[in-house]
């Protein structure tokens, strides 16, 4: 059936740790259910933490020992793919009856990458995205994904693929998942401004897509107890933003600020059909005998062995 139900759950990282996010997540078990979503996604980096305002001991040129130290406490609070956290989630969606796309820190060997894991009902985890380019001094502490976790997967509402934050933002990458038949883009974020509301519009109305933003939202550092330098104790370190957008770059629901919840949205993915009819970026509006795109979809190795 076309019509389906989709669902962002606004919501932040805890500061009592994964395991702690990972419950307050479960918590809504219920209200999921009783939704109906097809789909759910929920925020950029919420199982490991998204450490706004954290230098970790960095200065040009130079790191300090109790910048070591933060990192080891944050590579601590990183999940294994697949782990215990992941076979919760892949319970988690078959209980709901849910698509689950979640951002999560995730561990390989010792390095960090901010990831976005796919799970549907029933099959457990389907796919995951590794965010391409960290974005400012994100860098210091996550990887860079490569081409091959740009991939489209079908969910119970559509095909659905995801691209984290800022990623959104690179022209390219947008192509080369239009070109791939996304139905429902999928954008975990942290980044609570406006302009990034346009920003999600705008891709919604490019890719002829459904768009779904889901944003962490975190108390003040007030709140938290903590000094942010260069930030106001008072207000909030992310205050959310998350919304659902139609096709033609409509608002169906949102922007949420300031409070964890549940936004849902119903869709009919025959309307984009009718959306591209008069645009297709992929399709009839390209030009490949001017403009072209090569996307190496490899997995990259800096070692590699072989054996007789």
């Amino acid at each position: 059936m076309p019509k389906s139900t989709i669902a962002a759950l606004q919501i932040g990282s805890s500061p009592g740790g994964t395991a702690d996010t990972l419950r307050n997540v479960l918590s809504f078990e219920r209200e999921i259910r009783a939704s109906g979503a097809a789909l759910l996604v929920l925020p950029e980096a919420l199982l490991g933490g998204y450490p706004k305002g954290e230098i970790f001991g960095t200065r040009l040129g130079y790191r300090l020992a109790e910048g070591r130290e933060r990192f080891a406490q944050y590579f601590a609070e990183a999940i294994d793919i697949p782990g215990e956290e992941t076979t919760a989630l892949a319970e988690f969606s078959t209980r709901c009856q849910t698509s689950l796309v979640i951002g999560v820190i995730e561990r390989d060997g010792l390095s960090l990458y901010c990831t976005a894991l796919f799970f549907n009902p029933g099959e457990g985890l389907v796919g995951k995205h590794r965010k391409l380019m960290p974005t400012g001094t994100e860098r210091l502490i996550w990887g860079q994904g490569d081409g091959s976790t740009i991939a489209a997967i079908r969910t119970a509402a559509g095909i659905a693929g995801a691209a984290i934050c800022w990623e959104n933002h690179m022209p390219l990458l947008r192509m080369a998942m239009y070109a791939q038949g996304v139905q429902i883009w999928c954008a975990p974020t942290v980044d609570e401004r406006e302009i990034w509301q346009c920003s999600m519009r705008h891709i919604a109305h490019e890719g002829r897509c459904f768009v779904v933003s889901a944003c962490q939202v975190q108390p003040s550092p007030a709140e938290l107890g903590v000094e942010v330098p260069g930030w106001d104790r008072d207000r909030p370190l992310i205050r959310g933003g998350s919304l659902i957008v139609g096709p033609m770059g409509d608002v169906l629901v949102g922007p949420s600020h300031g409070q964890t919840g549940l936004l849902v949205a119903t869709i009919d993915t025959d309307d984009l059909v009718r959306a591209h009819y008069d645009f297709d970026v992929a399709g009839h509006y390209a030009r490949p005998d001017v403009f072209s795109l090569s996307v190496d979809t490899r997995a990259k190795r800096s070692v590699g062995f072989q054996r007789d």
